[in-house]
């Protein structure tokens, strides 16, 4: 796994609940160290080994934990890069749901190395879209599902997302209902960014 999914998990773990929990997974996923290093690559068994830790040390489920850190992904400060990247992908909820379908080429010029969820969005005769999530590591459609709420929320549009399981193919299914595209004054974005 890509040392920036790992290091991703690692940050969402000490912000959100401190640096004395992320030690402590640390030591009891036995890391044999203290940092993740974003541009290395680590075997698939650690991150699957890091993610159930910190499940038992929060005392959640791991979905519940992965939903969390897509959260964290898009509404925390210190990564705003990752909101702006999904920014650029429209005006409106709406906008943003078709540019996942592109979200895999956009982030491969960035990370060439990084292995990015395939993603492919469609909108049902019912007017409801749903989102195919595919990667080698089941789970992502999890973290997928609090992207897309907080992008809601960042867009002040009112939305209903399940995670519907998993197709034969290993696709993970994600159901869309957008409700309200105006429902609530979004989050101000400026494309340029701000000098501070």
């Amino acid at each position: 796994m890509h040392g920036m999914i790992n290091r991703a998990i690692q940050c969402f773990l000490r912000d959100t609940y401190g640096p004395q929990i992320w030690a402590d997974v640390a030591v009891q996923a036995d890391l044999g160290f203290d940092n993740f290093e974003a541009m290395l690559n680590y075997p698939d068994g650690i991150t699957i080994k890091l993610l159930a830790t910190a499940a038992r040390n929060l005392s959640k489920p791991v979905d519940a934990m992965l939903e969390d850190i897509g959260t964290y992904l898009v509404s925390h400060p210190n990564v705003e890069a990752i909101r702006r990247l999904l920014r650029f992908g429209g005006n409106e909820y709406r906008e943003f749901l078709f540019s996942l379908n592109e979200i895999e080429g956009r982030s491969r010029l960035a990370l060439p190395d990084l292995e990015v969820p395939k993603l492919e969005i469609f909108e049902n005769p019912d007017g409801t879209h749903t989102l195919t999530c595919l990667h080698s590591m089941p789970g992502f459609g999890y973290a997928m599902v609090g992207v897309m709420r907080a992008m809601a929320d960042d867009y002040g549009a009112l939305v209903f997302l399940e995670h519907q399981g998993w197709r034969d193919s290993g696709e993970e299914i994600i159901n869309i209902q957008l409700l309200e595209e105006c429902f609530a004054e979004g989050r101000s974005f400026d494309l340029s960014a701000q000098a501070v």
